[in-house]
């Protein structure tokens, strides 16, 4: 392996302690990868610090690690982002949960819409926000965060918005006066409402407004849902966070 790879496991990591993987991350280890006895991993299991570890079994049956020493590390943004996407379709719906991971996103709720394409029962919901968690814990992997985003369950617009009431609102209106360079820096959490594909429509907007949040636009073009997002995240952490 050229990389050290980093491996998310869900239940506390303890220094000294022998780890087993099987199940898909044995298996990515393994087969993908093709780690070997001898060779060196970082594992993170969601609650801020990582470990090194050390490869001492790898065979059909799983992996097992020797934990080393754990190390605390500062990836996560000082800006409480909590983006409130609006349902879409699977693939622009999963790249846009890949991406705010990597930029920093400290939430994710997504929003049920009058325009969603994509409608959700309990049941299938269900099978979404498993579908969205393994996304979250792949992207943590991949760009070095040690903490996952919380990913919240899916609301329609009005809930949603009143879930988060007493935060700072922006939503991203290509219809809005004003760019984001206006907006005052938050006290707290912030929160970026976008819509789906087709967007909001206007009693959702104006609900939105109603709640406080300061409708902003992206430029003269119209934004794909999944670029709107990713443009209105990396404008506010470049702004309030730690994009530099």
């Amino acid at each position: 392996m050229s990389r050290v790879p980093r491996v998310f496991v869900s239940s506390p990591i303890v220094a000294g302690q022998c780890l087993k993987l099987d199940g898909e991350a044995a298996a990515h280890l393994g087969r993908v990868l093709r780690a070997r006895t001898g060779d060196a991993v970082v594992l993170f299991d969601g609650r801020g610090p990582e470990f090194d570890a050390e490869i001492v079994t790898a065979g059909r049956r799983g992996i097992e690690l020797l934990v080393g020493a754990g190390r605390d590390t500062a990836r996560e943004s000082p800006l409480q982002l909590v983006l409130l996407q609006g349902i879409s379709r699977p693939e622009r719906m999963d790249w846009v949960l890949r991406k705010a991971t990597e930029l920093g996103v400290a939430s994710l709720r997504p929003v049920m819409t009058e325009r969603s394409v994509v409608k959700l029962d309990s049941e299938r919901a269900a099978r979404r926000l498993q579908h969205w968690q393994a996304i979250l814990v792949s992207a943590c992997e991949q760009c070095g965060r040690n903490r996952l985003p919380e990913l919240l369950e899916p609301l329609p617009l009005d809930a949603a918005v009143s879930a988060h009431a007493g935060a700072q609102g922006v939503l991203l209106d290509p219809e809005a006066d004003r760019g984001p360079e206006s907006l005052p820096a938050p006290s707290g959490p912030l929160c970026l409402l976008v819509g789906p594909e087709g967007g909001l429509d206007g009693r959702e907007r104006a609900a939105a407004r109603a709640a406080g949040y300061i409708g902003v636009r992206l430029g003269p073009r119209i934004l794909r849902t999944e670029t709107a997002a990713i443009a209105g995240i990396a404008l506010l952490q470049a702004r309030f966070g730690d994009l530099r």
